[in-house]
């Protein structure tokens, strides 16, 4: 047997980069999933507590609650979900990126898909910070009774210092959002070890039996529970979003070394406590520690709770970044706050409408308890659209027969139907909050698809033809403009046609530089694209060019850097001697556009709301010339 010399280093620098890889992702990927024993498991117990909790109802629910996190976060997510990335991404709008390349006449059917599925999550992005900091809080009430009414004040200072220091960047702090969380996942499985022994009679809750069972008895008050249990398993949306940033292997190895022992613990620890003593199902989770231990578990939830909001604002700034790559939403400002991770950044607008969001919430329900009813609608909707798209996916890609497909997904999908159902119970009491936020976000994405369609139709019709432009400019006439030094790039979305600056240009300066880009930038449907594929060049005469630079969904459109690349490969001209010219639209609302007068409003608002192109796109400003036109919408 030969021994290569590098093997056991090389071995060992695998293993440490796997280790450090998994524990990072306990604090991004698994810190909404870890902060919900803290409610999950007592907000279960509730509907059935009216009369007095029989043994059965508490191993069947604990059944419930292991083989949910069993068949829905280990099969369904970990085991299966974490396989269907988009060049290494994941998330709902990379999914729906993915399938758009082979969607055919079901593309309108799956961007609506993606929408709402993107819109569930901005509404679990909301109500995750207020829920998880607010029942971390909640805590001190049992340190000592006088503090019940600083739960809500307390809560949203640490909520606005939260989002307060978003701008500052996570790069620094979230290096110990691993370590913390780890300790946090141990603590809650010690807790529950401490506790088991209380009852051994809980281990039956291993057998799925006791879950049906349980289910099958309750009737209506089964159902009101079965939403109550699904807040065990938020955040699992999240464990898919976060695919690009640590990788598929330590995302499992965390889930199965760690994160689904301990919650497992820690259920049947609150199992075993309710069984034993059944006046503490008033808040089971903090009182299986010791009086000693108390405050430093409230603080150590606190932070744990920190944590997982922090993890799930991440995730709707970048989630946010992909809708607008991919053209759902109107360009915004982003901005980067690490030097190596290209997924840190920061969406000012964004942190601003979650922080005025999550505000509203604590303020309006006050309590856990009343806010996590509000809650599994988002959770169990994303995830009912995220099953139905991987039926696509496993259809369009993984080339599986139909029937296959809808086989394998039919009992996930069923379940997962009774969940959402279970929740929908619960519109009343505070669920039309994640509907309503939801439907908003939904509403704005149609609206911007669409009146940049409408857009692009009505200028089109005006627009001429770049080859035949070219030409009749080309000809030496007594009419023709006057040829300055220099280079002039021009901005586009349609290459096919010359850019409304150009023409305008011409018709009010009488002026065409010596050379003349037109250029356009396109989203690819992949995360990244290699420097190699940045830009392509293609000569239409003397002196005019196209250039189409592509950029990934998941990058900064920075089209300074890219002609830098550009520079490099022997293309020559001066920036500083460069002159961008964009087209700036004034539009006007108009009945008869094929938009509703209110979506009319509604699209303009957005469009004067979008960034700068000349921001956005990373242009020297000192280099811009705006060129403007009416345009009735």
């Amino acid at each position: 047997m030969q021994h290569h010399p590098g093997s056991a280093p090389q071995a060992q620098s695998r293993a440490r980069t796997l280790f450090l890889l998994s524990l990072g992702s306990i604090g991004v990927v698994y810190g909404d999933i870890g902060t919900s024993p803290l409610y999950a498991f007592r907000e279960a117990l509730r509907p059935v507590a009216q009369d007095g909790i029989t043994r059965a109802e508490v191993i069947g629910l604990i059944s419930l609650i292991i083989w949910t996190l069993t068949i829905i976060v280990t099969l369904k997510y970990v085991l299966f979900l974490l396989r269907a990335d988009n060049h290494g991404e994941g998330g709902t709008l990379s999914l729906l990126a993915l399938l758009m390349k082979t969607a055919g006449r079901r593309a309108t059917v799956l961007f609506f898909m993606g929408a709402v599925g993107a819109a569930l999550f901005i509404g679990d992005a909301m109500i995750t910070p207020a829920l998880s900091v607010l029942s971390a809080v909640e805590g001190l009430k049992l340190v000592t009774p006088t503090l019940g009414d600083y739960v809500v004040p307390i809560s949203v200072v640490i909520l606005v210092m939260l989002f307060a220091v978003q701008s500052l960047g996570t790069a620094a702090v979230s290096k110990f959002f691993g370590p913390i969380t780890a300790i946090w996942f141990i603590v809650m499985g010690l807790g529950g070890i401490r506790h088991i022994t209380d009852d051994l009679g809980i281990l039956a809750a291993f057998n799925p039996y006791y879950a049906v069972v349980f289910t099958m008895n309750e009737g209506y008050v089964g159902l009101v529970v079965l939403g109550a249990v699904f807040l065990t398993v938020t955040g699992a949306e999240a464990l898919y979003a976060d695919l690009g940033h640590f990788g598929r292997r330590p995302i499992q190895w965390a889930w199965f070394c760690l994160v689904f022992p301990a919650l497992t613990l820690n259920y049947l620890g609150q199992g075993a406590l309710i069984l034993a003593h059944p006046e503490a199902f008033e808040n089971p989770f903090f009182l299986m520690f010791p009086n000693w231990a108390l405050l430093p578990v409230v603080i150590l939830a606190t932070a744990a709770t920190i944590i997982a909001s922090q993890a799930v604002i991440t995730g709707a700034f970048s989630l946010t970044r992909q809708a607008i790559h991919l053209g759902f939403l109107p360009r915004m400002e982003i901005f980067h706050t690490s030097e190596t991770q290209t997924g840190q950044i920061y969406l000012p607008g964004v942190n601003t409408v979650l922080l005025f969001g999550v505000m509203l919430l604590v303020f309006i329900f006050g309590s856990s308890e009343k806010l996590a009813t509000a809650y599994g609608i988002s959770v169990t909707g994303a995830m009912v659209v995220t099953t139905v798209m991987a039926f696509e996916f496993l259809r369009a890609r993984w080339r599986w027969k139909p029937l296959a497909a809808a086989g394998a997904l039919a009992p996930l999908l069923l379940l997962e139907l009774t969940f959402l159902g279970a929740n929908l119970l619960k519109v009343h009491d505070g669920g039309y909050v994640p509907v309503t936020i939801a439907a908003a976000v939904v509403l704005l994405m149609w609206t911007w698809t669409r009146g940049t369609r409408i857009l692009r139709d009505k200028t089109r019709r005006i627009e001429v033809p770049l080859p035949a432009f070219v030409k009749s400019v080309e000809k030496q006439s007594a009419h023709a403009p006057v040829q300055v030094a220099g280079t002039a790039i021009f901005l586009t979305s349609d290459p096919d046609f010359a850019p409304a600056a150009l023409l305008h240009n011409i018709k009010h300066n009488h002026v065409l530089h010596e050379q003349n880009f037109i250029l356009t930038v396109k989203t690819a449907n992949t995360p990244r694209v290699v420097p190699a594929e940045r830009f392509s060049v293609e000569r239409i005469s003397d002196r005019f060019s196209r250039i189409e630079m592509r950029f990934g969904f998941m990058e900064t459109q920075n089209v300074s850097q890219a002609l830098g690349l550009m520079r490099k490969a022997g293309h020559k001209f001066d920036i500083m001697s460069t002159s961008f010219y964009l087209g700036r639209r004034k539009l006007v609302p108009d009945a008869q556009s094929g938009m509703p007068m209110w979506q009319d409003r509604l699209f303009i608002a957005l469009a004067n709301l979008a960034t700068d192109p000349s921001d956005y796109f990373r242009l020297p400003t000192n280099r811009v010339v705006e060129l403007g036109s009416h345009v009735v919408i």
